[in-house]
This record gives structure tokens, C-alpha cells and sequence, in this order.
């Protein structure tokens, strides 16, 4: 049984980017049922399906297997809800840890979010001078609720403790 333990934060500016390279990425959603949601995406000329259970504590069941490239992007045209995620994500090391991060473009144009995978909660993590507040227990800004409520339909995007957010979010 496969398991994803992750943390997000918003990003501020671009110092992330340097000597970063991205892979872009395309996916939708068969189900984005709160329970149980089912993604395809294809990344690098290859295509994958993905089952997530729902989150508890911040655990959660994680299941992927490679599918056909050709059957992944007929999924995505043909059977995911729109719009489609579509994003640039980056591999970035900072102290013995590798963090992720995703440039959105499309309807989520603007936003930038980190992520990194834990080994447990609770585990320490160094946050690099480029991560931004967290929002991890924040649905809005799972993919999956992306796709249901788009970064550009947001009126106003708001830091953890109320405070506002300008620019590229996350920062």
C-alpha cells in the first residue's frame, strides 16, 4: 500500500529558480470525489493514473501505475473535467531534503506551490528563504480543487492568519 505524507507552501519570488529545470505536466480528474480521487497526467512523454484516498492527519493512501501515453492524453481530452492542471514542475535539494515545485499556467496562471514529502509527521524540515506560509490543511490549493475553482477565479488569495498576498502566488 503506497502512502504520501507531504507539507505546501506558497513560494515567494523566483530565487528558486536558479539552476532549476522544469518538466511540464498536464492532468485531469476521472473522480473528484472528497473520498477517492482519480487523476491521469501525462509528464515527460509518458502517462500515468493515479488513485489518492482522502487525507487523515495528513496521511493519505496513494496508488500510481503508468498507463499508455497515448491513452493518458485521449483521457484528458476526452473524459477529465476541465479545466485541465497544467504546470511546470521543478526538483529543487536544500539540506538533504528535495523539494517540489509547481509553476501553474492556464486558469491557475500566477500560482506557485511547493511540496515536500516526509518520511513521518512530524518530521523537521528546513524551509528554504523562498518558502512562503503553508498551506497544507488548505483545500483550495489541491490540484484537485483547482480544477474546480481556478487560480484566476480567485478574488482575493490570503496568507495563512489573514494577511494578504500580491504578486505570484505563492509570492
Amino acid at each position: 500500500m503506497g502512502t504520501e505524507i507531504e507539507r505546501k507552501f506558497l513560494v515567494r519570488g523566483t530565487p528558486w529558480r536558479a539552476g532549476a529545470a522544469g518538466v511540464r505536466y498536464c492532468q485531469g480528474y476521472l473522480n473528484l470525489s472528497p473520498a477517492r480521487t482519480v487523476r491521469v497526467r501525462t509528464r515527460g512523454g509518458r502517462g500515468f493514473l493515479t488513485v489518492k484516498g482522502p487525507v487523515h492527519g495528513g496521511v493519505r493512501r496513494e496508488y500510481e501505475y503508468e498507463i499508455p501515453v497515448a491513452d493518458a492524453r485521449e483521457m484528458l481530452k476526452e473524459l477529465c473535467e476541465k479545466p485541465l492542471i497544467i504546470k511546470d514542475r521543478y526538483t529543487i535539494g536544500y539540506k538533504g531534503f528535495v523539494w517540489v515545485v509547481d509553476q501553474f499556467h492556464g486558469e491557475n496562471s500566477g500560482l506557485v506551490v511547493a511540496e515536500i514529502e516526509l518520511e513521518h509527521q512530524g518530521q523537521e524540515v528546513p524551509l528554504p528563504d523562498w518558502v512562503g506560509g503553508e498551506v497544507t490543511g488548505d483545500h483550495r490549493y489541491a490540484n484537485a480543487s483547482l480544477v474546480r475553482h481556478p487560480y484566476a477565479q480567485w478574488k482575493e488569495v490570503l496568507m495563512p492568519g489573514g494577511q494578504g498576498q500580491g504578486g505570484e502566488h505563492g509570492g
